[in-house]
């Protein structure tokens, strides 16, 4: 069974910089899309940006276009995301989720929750001065 764990959130200050890293186990990362969701405080999950097998097919939000970059390593079964330029509203628990590649669309422009059933627990990026 495919287990998930993210890490790498923290406290940062508007325009600085984190990475999030998102860990894979008992399951091979060889065929599934990985995204990124986040949910602010009283708002919902919304997804930040999906990443298919193949590693070059690529999707964002367009809030987050030009400063976050995801990324992933199958080898190790890790995903990235690097986010730069940060602002108070990207404040909230980022998710990592996979979905199976052949899953229609998923992962054409902003990944929707839909197609993903496997979910980390969350980390808490909270973006303050």
């Amino acid at each position: 069974q495919l287990k998930l764990v993210e890490s790498g959130g923290g406290q940062v200050q508007p325009g600085g910089s984190l990475r999030l890293s998102c860990t894979a186990s008992g399951f091979t990362l060889d065929a599934l899309t990985m995204a990124w969701f986040r949910q602010a405080p009283g708002k919902e999950r919304e997804g930040v940006s999906c990443i298919m097998s193949n590693g070059q097919d690529t999707g964002y939000a367009d809030s987050v276009k030009g400063r976050f970059t995801v990324s992933r390593d199958n080898a190790k079964k890790e995903v990235y995301l690097q986010m730069n330029s940060l602002k108070p509203e990207d404040t909230g628990v980022y998710y990592c989720a996979a979905g199976w590649d052949w899953y229609a669309d998923i992962c054409i422009g902003v990944p929707h929750q839909g197609p993903y059933g496997d979910w980390g627990p969350g980390t808490q990026v909270t973006v303050s001065s």
